[in-house]
């Protein structure tokens, strides 16, 4: 994990234990996920681009594992 975090909030970067590619790139807010962030599945593809809210999943684009198709906006 590499990070930037002051009293619960910054930039942060998490890895995959097993094979150190990159989880999550973003934005941390009182200790979870809050605001503009990147998900990727555990091939490098890219999951999920958006906004979090309270660690979760609020407002962006989910893709497909195998293809990258784009599966949800929104």
């Amino acid at each position: 994990m590499e990070y930037e975090i002051n009293d619960g909030k910054g930039d942060i970067k998490e890895f995959f234990d097993f094979n150190g590619k990159l989880i999550f790139e973003g934005k941390y807010l009182n200790r979870e996920r809050n605001g503009k962030g990147r998900e990727y599945y555990n091939d490098g593809k890219l999951k999920f681009d958006g906004e979090y809210l309270d660690g979760k999943r609020w407002n962006g684009k989910e893709y497909d594992s195998k293809f990258g198709k784009l599966l949800f906006e929104g």
